[in-house]
């Protein structure tokens, strides 16, 4: 049987995170989660981590697309985090469906990965205990997958 094992720590992985200001006072509590499982796990140096602020989660597959065409060499996943919050309209579920669809698209088109961390919330308390309360910090699990699916990734191309 052969099995492909993976580890988290991932020294010389160059990593961008791009993240909404939108709702900052969520996105910023992703974004220190997420930074510190990249840090502590691992092992990433602050020179191999290139955060990218961008107004909304709209704009995060636009400029994840457009960082992977100008510099697809450089990355080895992005990291991507936001809060898409209900409201009284169908903005939120467009908004919504646009990154899910358009993330996971770029993803594999460039056969790299991309972490989802975009909140999407019924609430504000439901994007408040996901980011970093009452059920973890969403930025930090995203930071875990993108580390463990880098490895992966590099593992089988090893094989």
């Amino acid at each position: 049987m052969n099995m492909v094992t993976n580890k988290l720590n991932s020294i010389n992985t160059q990593i961008a995170i791009i993240v909404s200001r939108f709702n900052h006072y969520i996105t910023n509590s992703l974004l220190i989660g997420a930074l510190d499982i990249l840090k502590r796990v691992g092992k990433i140096k602050d020179n191999n981590i290139t955060v990218i602020w961008v107004p909304g989660a709209f704009e995060i597959p636009l400029i994840s697309q457009s960082l992977l065409k100008n510099n697809h060499r450089k990355y080895d996943g992005l990291i991507t985090l936001g809060a898409i919050i209900k409201g009284e309209t169908k903005h939120f579920k467009y908004i919504a469906d646009h990154c899910c669809q358009s993330l996971s698209k770029i993803s594999l088109d460039h056969n790299i990965p991309i972490g989802f961390g975009i909140l999407i919330t019924k609430n504000v308390q439901q994007a408040i205990d996901r980011a970093g309360m009452k059920y973890g910090n969403k930025g930090s699990e995203s930071a875990l997958a993108i580390l463990e699916t880098i490895n992966i990734i590099k593992n089988i191309k090893n094989k």
